[in-house]
C-alpha cells in the first residue's frame, strides 16, 4: 500500500492543528454554527440524530494492521466499541463527543490517517476496485492513479467549495467492481490499438434523488493528461453548476441540461488551455508514485503447528466440507501464483450490515500480520478483504476465523445486504434500514439455499439520498414517509457492474410490516422463473419483466 512522504504527514499534522483551533473557537462561542458547519464538514464531521458522526478516509480501501488497531482503539476510547464500514470504503464512528474529535484526529495522524474531505462540497475520498493490483484480468493497477488524483484533489484551493459534493472512482478492469458509472467522474484504464495505456472518462453519473448513469466523455485520454483533463471538467462544473438549489447542483444535472456534446466541448476548450502545463504527468512522476506501492513481503513459512496439508489429510469429513465451502464462497485466486484474496463477511446474524467491533478489528489486524503481509482492504459491499493469503495458509486462517466468529460463509449471497444507517442514526432518514436488512437475512439462513439462490444483491436506503445504493440493487428498497408512517418502495433489475443499470419501480410502496415478506416473495418467484441456476436475477428480470413479480407482491 502507499506509504506517506514527509509532505503527506506534514499536511495531515497541520490539518489536525487547524481543526483543533476551529473546534475550540466554536465551543468558546467565537464561531457560529453557520461558520463552523463547513469547517467540520471538510473534516468529515456530521451532526447526526443522536451524536456527532465522523467519517474517516480509507483511500481506495487500503489499510494496514497498525491502522486497523488504531481504529479499534478509537472505537473503544471515543465511541461505543464499534465502527461502520461504508459503501465508499470508509469507516464511520457514530457516537462521538465533539470536544474529543480533535484528539481523535491527532491519534489518526500517528498512523497516516485522516478525515480530510470525507464530507462537504469538495472532491471526496477516491474509490477503486477492492481487487485493485491483485486481479489477473486488470489492464493496470489503478491504485497509483487513485493516489495521484488524491494528492491533486486534497485541499485544492479552486475546488474546496464546489456547487455540491463530488465523487471519483477508478477501475483497471473490464469487470467493474467500483460502479464507476454511478460517479460524478468514472475512470477506466484501457489500451488503445497501439497498446498505450490511457483512460475512458465517464461523467455525470450518480444516484440520490435523481439517479443517472454516467455518460462517456472521452474514449481514450492519454494518461499523462489525466490531471489536466480532470481540472478542465471541474472548472466547467465549478463555473456553470447551480448553487441556488442543492437538489439540482450535482454535475449530472449540468451535463443533462447542457447535453453531453456541449459539455464535452466546454471541457475540451478548458483542457486545451492547460493540457501542456504544470499538471502534465511525467513518466518520472508516475513511476515515483507507483514505486510507493511495492508488493508486501509475504510470510509463506508459518510455524509447523498451524501449517496444514493442502490435500486435507487428517481432517474429518465435515471439517473438510465446511472448509471447502468457505474457500469456494469467500476466496478468489489472485494474479500472484499460489495466493488468494480472502473476504471477511461483516454480515453477521442480528448485527447491522457493515458494523465491526473493536475486538474484531484487533483480531483481524493480528490475522493480517500472520497471513496477509499486514494488509486489509474495505469493500463497496461493506465487507473486509485480506488481499493476499498463500494457498497453504487458507485452512489455518479459516480455523482462526472460526475461533473469532468471523468465518461467515455468506459473501455474495442474499445475506450480503448493503444497508445505510437509516433512522437508527441518520437525521435525514425517513425510515429504518438496519432492522429491515436483519429481517430479510433471517428469512434465508439455510446454507444450501443460500448457495442455490446465488448472488442476489439487495440494497436498502432510508431516504432519497441513496446511501444504500438502492437504485442499482438487483432488489432495491427505498424508505418513504407517509404521514408519519414507514413505507417502502421496491425496485427490481438494477445492477452495479460494467453494465450498470437503474432498477425499475415495482409498484406502490408497501408497509413496514410487509416489506421483508414481499422481498422474500420476489426472491422465491425468481427461483421459479429463472431458466437455470446460472441465470442471474437481473437477467431473469430482463427476460420476464415486472408482471410476474407484481403478481406475488400485489396479487394482480
Amino acid at each position: 500500500m502507499y506509504q506517506y512522504s514527509q509532505t503527506d504527514q506534514h499536511l495531515v499534522d497541520q490539518r489536525v492543528v487547524q481543526f483543533r483551533n476551529q473546534t475550540d473557537r466554536y465551543l468558546n462561542g467565537d464561531l457560529s454554527e453557520d461558520q463552523f458547519r463547513p469547517l467540520r464538514l471538510m473534516n468529515g464531521l456530521y451532526i447526526q440524530r443522536y451524536a456527532p458522526m465522523l467519517r474517516i478516509a480509507i483511500p481506495y480501501g487500503e489499510l494496514n494492521s497498525r491502522q486497523l488497531r488504531m481504529l479499534a482503539r478509537i472505537a473503544r476510547q471515543y465511541d461505543r466499541g464499534y465502527g461502520h464500514i461504508t459503501t465508499r470504503q470508509n469507516i464511520q464512528f457514530n457516537w462521538l463527543k465533539l470536544e474529543q474529535v480533535p484528539d481523535l484526529l491527532a491519534d489518526l495522524s500517528l498512523v497516516q490517517m485522516h478525515a480530510i474531505q470525507t464530507s462537504g462540497n469538495c472532491i471526496r475520498n477516491i474509490t477503486s476496485d477492492h481487487l485493485a493490483g491483485i486481479d489477473a484480468a486488470e489492464i493496470e493497477d489503478p491504485r497509483p492513479w487513485c493516489e495521484i488524483i488524491r494528492q491533486w484533489a486534497t485541499l485544492h484551493p479552486e475546488f474546496l467549495y464546489l456547487p455540491r459534493k463530488f465523487k471519483i472512482a477508478v477501475t483497471g478492469s473490464e469487470n467493474d467492481r467500483a460502479a464507476i458509472l454511478a460517479h460524478d467522474i468514472g475512470l477506466r484504464l484501457v489500451r488503445n490499438p497501439g497498446q498505450e495505456t490511457g483512460f475512458q472518462v465517464f461523467v455525470g453519473g450518480g444516484l440520490g434523488r435523481t439517479p443517472v448513469v454516467g455518460k462517456l466523455l472521452h474514449e481514450f485520454l492519454p494518461k499523462h493528461h489525466l490531471l489536466s483533463y480532470l481540472e478542465a471538467i471541474l472548472r466547467v462544473y465549478n463555473l456553470h453548476g447551480r448553487r441556488d438549489n442543492k437538489y439540482k447542483a450535482r454535475i449530472k444535472i449540468l451535463v443533462n441540461s447542457m447535453g453531453i456534446q456541449a459539455f464535452g466541448q466546454a471541457v475540451n476548450d478548458r483542457f486545451q488551455e492547460i493540457r501542456d502545463g504544470k499538471l502534465t504527468l511525467t513518466d518520472d512522476r508516475i513511476e515515483q508514485i507507483k514505486s510507493r506501492f511495492a508488493r508486501p513481503v509475504m510470510n509463506v513459512s508459518l510455524p509447523a503447528r498451524i501449517h496444514c496439508n493442502p490435500a486435507g489429510a487428517g481432517r474429518t469429513v465435515p471439517d473438510r466440507d465446511a472448509f471447502e465451502n468457505w474457500k469456494a464462497q469467500n476466496t478468489l485466486r489472485s494474479k500472484y501464483a499460489s495466493f488468494h484474496s480472502v473476504f471477511i463477511s461483516l454480515k453477521k446474524e442480528n448485527v447491522a450490515p457493515g458494523d465491526i467491533s473493536a475486538e474484531e478489528m484487533d483480531v483481524l489486524a493480528g490475522l493480517a500480520d500472520r497471513y496477509s503481509g499486514g494488509l486489509v482492504r474495505t469493500t463497496h459491499r461493506q465487507n473486509l478483504l485480506l488481499p493476499l493469503v498463500h494457498a497453504d495458509h487458507l485452512y489455518p486462517l479459516w480455523k482462526d476465523l472460526q475461533k473469532s466468529g468471523q468465518s461467515n460463509t455468506n459473501i455474495q449471497t442474499v445475506q450480503d445486504i448493503i444497508c445505510c444507517p437509516g433512522l437508527e442514526f441518520c437525521s435525514l432518514a425517513n425510515t429504518t434500514s438496519i432492522p429491515i436488512a436483519i429481517e430479510i437475512q433471517n428469512r434465508f439462513t439455510d446454507p444450501l439455499e443460500l448457495k442455490s439462490l446465488g448472488d442476489i444483491q439487495i440494497k436498502i436506503s432510508g431516504c432519497m439520498n441513496a446511501c444504500g445504493h438502492h437504485h442499482i440493487g438487483h432488489i432495491g428498497i427505498l424508505g418513504v414517509d407517509k404521514k408519519g408512517e414507514q413505507w417502502f418502495q421496491i425496485t427490481l433489475g438494477g445492477r452495479a457492474d460494467q453494465n450498470l443499470k437503474l432498477g425499475t419501480r415495482l409498484g406502490p410502496a408497501v408497509s413496514r410490516d410487509h416489506i421483508s415478506g414481499c422481498v422474500e416473495s420476489v426472491i422465491r418467484q425468481y427461483l421459479k422463473l429463472r431458466s437455470g441456476p446460472d441465470e442471474t436475477f437481473p437477467d431473469t428480470f430482463e427476460r420476464v419483466g415486472l408482471t410476474p413479480f407484481k403478481e406475488v407482491v400485489y396479487g394482480q
